[in-house]
């Protein structure tokens, strides 16, 4: 059964930061591993909109307003993307009976989209 959905799109214009504002927005945003992962990509903007999206539809899906940090997206040997919880969100998964949480990605050069379905 579904227990939330949730859907965003991020503008990948707004993503190309210089190196200051990079560090400065990482630091507050995203986790060691979605930095990494994006910096190895050669359109690196597109994957930073990306995982946006994906940190926003999962705290849509869940109806709670997560910390950025604590929802991180990471990726299976297959290349699928996956959701992360980290510290107090994790607990969200017991309270909620989730299951599964189902991850999509998209993006193009000006636009990242993201789709989570949680699953009981």
């Amino acid at each position: 059964m579904i227990v939330g959905i949730g859907i965003d799109l991020a503008e990948v214009e707004r993503y190309r930061f210089d190196e200051r504002a990079l560090a400065w927005f990482a630091r507050k945003i995203y986790t060691e591993e979605e930095m990494t992962y994006a910096m190895r990509k050669r359109h690196w903007p597109e994957r930073l909109a990306g995982f946006f999206a994906a940190k926003e539809a999962t705290r849509k899906a869940f109806g709670h307003a997560i910390p950025w940090r604590l929802v991180g997206v990471s990726h299976e040997r297959s290349g699928k993307p996956i959701i992360r919880l980290y510290g107090n969100a994790e607990r969200l998964v017991p309270a909620r009976s989730v299951r599964a949480i189902h991850l999509t990605i998209t993006h193009s050069e000006t636009t990242a989209a993201a789709v989570v379905v949680l699953e009981s």
